[in-house]
């Protein structure tokens, strides 16, 4: 997703012993311009691992204008606690339910709207590596920054 929005290519690796890295990147939507920061993965808000605080701190230290919590369509179930936690934090939240193709591919179906409606919060359907919905996400970012930032 970092290398989609931004244009630059980094190798992601999220596994026991490799360094803590954030990338930083640039990215144009609309009219402005956006910092993109890549942070190590995190499953709950509490943090157990150096990993996990380093991304705690970036979330609560930067007061970003909008999150992108890209989770894993075919388990969403076991993604969307970190969202509630997300939200309860009071961090402003877009849902990106990424890898959609192979959710689909399972017989799993999401109901977006739904989902919106539910939790209160943007959902996006994408596939990072084709750019499949990546210029709705955009979109939804867009008018999240307009009306939020």
């Amino acid at each position: 997703m970092f290398n989609n929005l931004t244009g630059n290519y980094v190798t992601v690796s999220n596994y026991p012993g490799t360094t803590v890295e954030v990338s930083r990147g640039k990215t144009h939507i609309g009219n402005e311009d956006f910092e993109v920061i890549d942070t190590p993965g995190m499953y709950s808000f509490l943090p157990l691992t150096e990993e996990e605080r380093v991304t705690q701190r970036i979330l609560l230290n930067e007061n970003p204008c909008v999150i992108l919590h890209i989770i894993d369509a075919k388990n969403l179930e076991r993604m969307l606690p970190l969202t509630l936690q997300l939200l309860e934090a009071g961090l402003p939240v877009i849902l990106v339910l990424n890898i959609i193709d192979e959710a689909r591919a399972k017989g799993i179906s999401i109901d977006i709207p739904r989902l919106e409606k539910e939790l209160n919060i943007t959902a996006v359907a994408t596939v990072s590596t084709t750019g499949e919905g990546m210029d709705i996400l955009k979109g939804k970012i867009e008018e999240h920054v307009k009306r939020f930032c």
